[in-house]
């Protein structure tokens, strides 16, 4: 929430010269309502059960690609070892000021409608980077241009696409 999976997303495709899908346009589609609806009218657990869903069918039918997850997506198990099983998963590291900043910017953010969407991220943090820290990349996703973050990306797929095909 607030990292840049989408906007870094969508110039890492450009640079590997591969589709980008967003996880989240995907779920919005195939429900034919948006994520805050999905929430609203079903709750977070079916979101999720959707979320899970979605992502295994993008992972399974389409060439390689980039694709966006939600910052909830990686925390189910299932969905977690797909991913490590059928791509390379890249964490946008962000920390607390940053992600604050970004998310102030949007309010289509339903986990942050609950409250102080500080305390909130400084909660998802402590829940979430732990599992996140088991990403086979991660990088920081700091201010700035966001060509220097998939500069950073690139330059460590480097090693592990040698490793792949070599």
């Amino acid at each position: 929430m607030g990292a840049g999976k989408s906007s870094i997303g969508k110039r890492l495709a450009q640079r590997l010269h591969v589709p980008f899908l967003d996880a989240d346009t995907e779920i919005e589609n195939a429900a034919g309502c948006t994520i805050d609806e999905i929430f609203e009218r079903h709750g977070e657990a079916a979101f999720r059960d959707g979320e899970r869903r979605v992502i295994a069918r993008l992972l399974d039918e389409h060439p390689p690609h980039v694709l966006a997850t939600g910052g909830g997506a990686f925390m189910d198990a299932e969905t977690r070892a797909r991913i490590r099983a059928r791509s390379v998963s890249v964490w946008l590291r962000a920390d607390l000021d940053v992600l604050v900043r970004r998310v102030k910017k949007r309010n289509n953010r339903p986990l942050l409608k609950r409250g102080d969407p500080r305390e909130i991220l400084e909660k998802l943090i402590a829940l979430r980077y732990p599992v996140y820290a088991e990403a086979d990349i991660a990088v920081e996703s700091l201010d700035g241009p966001h060509d220097q973050v998939v500069d950073a990306i690139l330059a460590r797929l480097a090693p592990l696409q040698d490793t792949q095909h070599g």
